[in-house]
C-alpha cells in the first residue's frame, strides 16, 4: 500500500509528493531516456567520425545530466539512495574513463574507449533496474538480486566480443603491430 507521501507516475510510485523532487525527478527521466537511446544508437552506428562520435558526445553529456539530477535526488533520500548515488557515480566515471581515453589516444585506446563507454552503459541500466524494477511488467516477477546481476550478464558478454572481435580493435592491434616492425626494422 502507498502512503500520502507517495506520488504514481504511471503505474511507478515515486517516493515525494514534493515539487521541487517531483520536477528533479521528471528532467532526471527526460536525461535518461535521452542517455538510453542515444547510447544505444552510438553502439549500434559505424565507428569513428561522423555519427557515432555525435551520438557518442550527446550520450555522455545526457548522462551528465543523469550523474546531477539523480546526485541531487540521493542527497534529498541519502537513506534510501545512497547506493543510486554510488552507481551513478561509477557509470559516470566509466563513461569519463572511456571518452579520455578515445580523446587522448591512450595506448590501446579503443579497448579502453570500449570498456568505459560499456561499463557506464551498463552500471546505468542496472541503477535504473534496481531502483524501478519491482515497479515493471515482468520484471517485477524477478527477484531483486536480478536487477543487479542481469544488465552485466547480458552486457559484459558483447563487452568481450567487441574487445576481441570488433573490427577497430583488431585494425588498431595490426597498425600498431606494423608500427612497431616496422620501427624494429630500423
Amino acid at each position: 500500500m502507498e502512503s500520502e507521501t507517495t506520488t504514481i507516475v504511471l503505474g511507478i510510485p515515486i517516493p515525494s509528493i514534493d515539487p521541487v523532487f517531483l520536477a528533479i525527478v521528471g528532467v532526471h527521466v527526460l536525461f535518461g531516456l535521452a542517455a538510453v537511446i542515444t547510447g544505444a544508437v552510438a553502439m549500434l552506428t559505424q565507428k569513428g567520425r561522423g555519427r557515432h562520435s555525435n551520438f557518442g558526445i550527446i550520450y555522455f553529456w545526457c548522462l551528465f545530466g543523469v550523474f546531477v539530477t539523480m546526485s541531487a535526488l540521493s542527497l534529498m533520500r541519502w537513506a534510501e539512495n545512497y547506493h543510486l548515488f554510488t552507481l551513478g557515480a561509477v557509470s559516470f566515471t566509466s563513461a569519463c574513463f572511456g571518452r579520455t581515453a578515445a580523446r587522448r589516444r591512450w595506448r590501446q585506446w579503443p579497448r579502453l574507449h570500449l570498456t568505459g563507454m560499456g561499463t557506464s552503459y551498463i552500471v546505468m541500466l542496472t541503477a535504473f533496474y534496481v531502483d524501478n524494477g519491482k515497479n515493471l511488467p515482468l520484471w517485477k516477477e524477478l527477484p531483486d538480486i536480478a536487477f543487479w546481476v542481469l544488465p552485466s550478464a547480458i552486457g559484459m558478454p558483447i563487452i568481450l566480443y567487441a574487445l576481441f572481435r570488433h573490427p577497430l580493435v583488431l585494425d588498431f592491434d595490426r597498425s600498431r603491430a606494423a608500427i612497431v616492425r616496422s620501427a624494429n626494422s630500423d
